[in-house]
């Protein structure tokens, strides 16, 4: 089982889901795509929280509302962490996750540490907290048959920008030859001895 919350701070609204356990964490690192961020409090047990970005925006383009709303329910879900002020919430990029055959269920490490931002938690706002509860959904998705979907779009999308490059390097081939032509002749006609001057002379026609 998966739940999904709508933080609607912003428009459009950002879609920030987690698993119902530790099994389910499982799932979604495997199953994660790039344009998911992870949010996890720092040093404690806590829920597995993933904000999906609209492709083509990063870690850096959150916004600072959104990230709030991520933050507190990433406190809200941790058996110890809701119960304390002043945390920390660390977050990265999914693909910075890194999760060995050595670790424990639910145990994730990084790729590179100094990818890991993180998060200052004063304290839990109950307003944030109960405004996304209310749009908490259960849900029990295909998570492998989804990110096969997204991945298989993906590729879509990149066969048809090769497929209009490669329609468009004959026509770069032909205008650049027509330039080249065009710019050849008028070198041509600007050589000095197809020039002439005031002091050569001309005779009437030469001006109609």
């Amino acid at each position: 089982m998966v739940f999904y919350f709508t933080s609607a701070v912003v428009d459009p609204p950002f879609t920030i889901y987690m698993g119902k356990d530790k099994y389910e964490n499982e799932d979604l690192i495997k199953y994660g795509w790039p344009e998911d961020i992870w949010f996890h409090v720092d040093k404690l047990s806590s829920a597995h929280v993933y904000l999906r970005m609209p492709k083509g925006k990063t870690i850096d383009d959150i916004p600072p509302e959104v990230l709030v709303d991520c933050a507190q329910l990433v406190k809200n879900n941790s058996i110890q962490g809701c119960k304390m002020n002043n945390i920390n919430v660390v977050y990265t990029a999914w693909a910075n996750l890194k999760k060995t055959g050595d670790m424990d269920v639910g145990q994730i490490g990084f790729y590179k540490q100094k990818e890991v931002k993180i998060v200052a938690v004063e304290k839990k706002i109950n307003e944030i907290v109960n405004r996304l509860e209310k749009t908490k959904e259960e849900r029990f998705p295909d998570l492998a048959a989804e990110k096969e979907a997204r991945d298989q779009e993906e590729r879509n999308e990149k066969k048809a920008q090769m497929e209009e490059l490669r329609w468009a390097k004959p026509i770069n081939r032909v205008v650049h030859k027509r330039d080249f032509e065009v710019s050849r002749n008028y070198t041509s006609l600007m050589k000095s001895e197809n020039m002439k001057t005031n002091e050569d002379g001309y005779d009437s026609d030469d001006f109609m």
